[in-house]
Formats: C-alpha cells, structure tokens, sequence
C-alpha cells in the first residue's frame, strides 16, 4: 500500500528539488562562462569564497522553503532578502540562481492561500528582487537607468508569473471540486428520489393488499355469519353460502397472486389490470351476498362503461373505491342492497356512485380501517373529487368524479 502524501512532506520535496536545480546552476555557471570565450562579467568559481557564500544562501533560501505552507506571508519576503544579501557579496550572478527559490516560494505562498491576503507581501518580495537585480549592477556604470527597469521588469516577471500560475491553478482546482460537490449531490438527490419511489411502491402494494382483502374478507365474513345462522333453519342456503365462501377465498388467492405477478414485471403483459370496464365482474361477483348489487350505466348504445379519456390510474382509483366501498356496505350494512352508478355521458368527467340502504341487521363489532382514507389518497393522486356521506333515507352514499383528459370527448365524437 503506497503511503499518503502529506503536506509537509510536499513542503519538503518542493525545497529539496529547487535546491538541487539551483546548485545545478550553481556548479554549472563557471563551466559555461569558461566556455564563451567573449563571456563577461564576474562570475565566482568554486575557488573563491563569493561561490560558497552563494551555495550557503541557496541552502538557506531552501531551508526557508520549507515554511512556505504555514507561514506564506513571510516566505516569500525572508526568501528574497536572503537572495538581496547574497547579490550584495557574490555579484551580478547571484540573482539568477536565487530567483528560483522565490518563484517557489510565490507559488506556493498564493497556492495556500488567497492572493488577496498576501498581496502586500508579494509586493515586498518584488521590491528585493528587484533591489538584488539592481544593486550589484550599479557601481557608477553610464547604464544605470537600464539597469533599474531591468530589474524591475524581472522583478515582476520573477513574482507576477508564479502568482498567476498559482491563481489559475487554484481555480481549476475549484471549479473541479465543485464539479465533484455538484456530481455528489446529483448521486445524493437521485438515491432520494430512488427511495421515494420505493416507498410510494410499498405505499401502493400494502394499500392494494388492503383492498383486495378488505373486499373478500369482508364478504367472506358475512356469508360465514350468514351460514352460522343457517346451518340448522336452512341447510340448503347453508350449502350455498359456503360454495360462496370457496369462491370469494380462490378470488382473493388468485387477486393477490395477479398483484404479485404485476409487482414481479414477469408477466405483466398477460395480466388484466382493474379498470371501469371490468366493473360488470365485480359488480358480478358482489351480487351474490345477501341484499345483492345493481349496476346502473348511464352511457351510449354498448351499455358498458367505457370511460373515454380517463387514464388507467384514475380507472384504478375507481375500481379500488367500488370494491372498497362494497366491502363496507357488507361490514357496516350487512344484508342492506347496493346499487353502483356509472354516469358516462358528461363530455368532461365520468362520475361512478355506490350506493347501499340502511340495514336492518346489527353490523359486527369493527375497529374501523382506512378505507376511506385511501380512497381519498387515490382520488388526490389522479385529480378526482371523492364525497361520501350518509343519505337521506340513513344509508350511504360514496362519489367519485373522474376528470377527463383533454380532448378526449372530442376525439370521442369524431369516432362515434
């Protein structure tokens, strides 16, 4: 496993390499001054003591360097006036060499922090750069003013250049980290919604089970009533109710297993969903329990209810609230007739009522359910309006108006 790189280790690496380029410099400034045989200027060997005097700033401008990440206020100046001190003794030949460390130093003193907060101190460092340009250049020459705006000019080369690299560089740095940040919370905000989702799934199959066995279950708990009562006075009705209850128990098996297939997405193209067309089946199936269901279609010549333009999920929510609505006429009006209504003819909505009379039967004990409740969260999730409440003669009334899509009657009319 490769170790991590921590900063003072990079402090330390950054120091060592300008060291070794520097008295790379160094030791090869008097080879190539020998070599150019029209070379001027003084240029110190290895056999004077200016050359160790400057090998001596050189180590020292790297010893500072290794500060230049806590305290980058003051490297960059302490860097460049070890630089000043060396060109005042050593000559015109120091600067070049201890430039280098003051680039470094301006870099990272601007890489760590803003440059706004070090600005004063970038200005400092270019007056002594520009100072150790300048001073040992002097000496009474005809060329003084050349000499001073060179070296102010390689004086904010030596500090402007460093300090823009650095400003380019932080701020590539922080446009990625922010595109990193934007990418996490991307990731974050879909595995949100992702779970979301799954809970709205969870929240639609348990109500989906709650339907399906609330419709059968309820039923199946009258007709067992029903036969407890019979089983003696009426043997025959008996019999008959308890066919019933093996009926309404292999639909509830063979509901619960179409939710599992359509859950699965293994056979959901071979699987019926409920829809107001299938209302005939239902209404079909309650009939059999005592008091019986009428079904009432107010629609065109086909006498079935078609619902043109009312979405799957909204002819869902409609069928769920019939058999719901079903289921609690058996549990809070046993015995009590039912009658569902399906009024297709308004261009602009489809409204499906369940009616049931006042029983005169003791309904059992309940502890009530949520029925009602999703009902009406079925209704909120496809725009429906859902009403319920008791009727004038003391039964129970549930409506359920469906909007249609629009331009669904048109379309409609021009088909008829």
């Amino acid at each position: 496993m490769t170790p991590a790189v921590t900063p003072r280790s990079r402090d330390a690496l950054a120091a060592g390499i300008t060291w070794i380029v520097a008295l790379a410099g160094l030791v090869a400034l008097p080879l190539v001054s020998a070599a150019d045989s029209e070379g001027t200027g003084d240029v110190p060997g290895p056999d004077e003591a200016r050359w160790w005097l400057l090998l001596a700033g050189l180590t020292l401008q790297a010893l500072v360097l290794l500060g230049a990440r806590t305290r980058p206020a003051i490297v960059p100046l302490a860097v460049a006036a070890v630089g000043l001190a060396v060109s005042l003794v050593a000559g015109e030949a120091a600067p070049g060499l201890t430039s280098l460390a003051v680039v470094v130093a301006v870099y990272r003193a601007v890489s760590v922090s803003q440059a706004e907060s070090v600005r004063w101190a970038l200005v400092g460092t270019a007056g002594l750069v520009a100072a150790a340009i300048i001073a040992p250049g002097l000496g009474g020459s005809a060329g003084s003013m050349s000499v001073i705006v060179a070296g102010v000019l390689q004086a904010a080369v030596v500090v402007a250049a460093p300090a823009a690299v650095a400003v380019f560089v932080a701020s590539r740095r922080a446009a990625a980290q922010a595109h990193r940040s934007e990418a996490e919370a991307i990731v974050r905000e879909q595995e949100a919604r992702w779970e979301a989702a799954i809970a709205r799934e969870r929240t639609g199959m348990a109500r989906e089970l709650h339907d399906i066995a609330a419709h059968h279950l309820s039923g199946i708990a009258v007709m067992l009533a029903a036969v407890d009562r019979q089983i003696e006075t009426d043997p025959q009705a008996a019999r008959a109710a308890v066919r019933e209850v093996r009926g309404q128990s292999r639909a509830v098996l063979d509901d619960l297993r179409r939710l599992v297939g359509l859950l699965r997405d293994d056979g959901a193209a071979h699987t019926s969903v409920e829809s107001i067309e299938t209302l005939p089946a239902l209404v079909e199936q309650a009939a059999a329990a005592p008091g019986g269901v009428e079904l009432v279609v107010l629609h065109g010549p086909t006498g079935l209810p078609t619902a043109a333009g009312v979405g799957p999920l909204a002819q869902l929510a409609a069928y769920r609230m019939v058999q719901e609505s079903l289921a609690n006429a058996r549990s809070h009006a046993p015995g009590a007739p039912c009658r569902v209504e399906v009024d297709d003819r308004a261009p602009d909505q489809v409204v499906v009522t369940v009616d049931n009379a006042a029983s005169s039967e003791v309904p059992a004990a309940s502890s009530g359910g949520f029925g009602l409740r999703g009902m009406q969260e079925r209704a909120d999730l496809v725009g429906a309006r859902l009403e319920h409440g008791p009727t004038v003669d003391g039964g129970w009334r549930v409506r359920l108006t469906l909007p249609r899509e629009p331009g669904a009657a048109t379309t409609e009319g021009e088909h008829a």
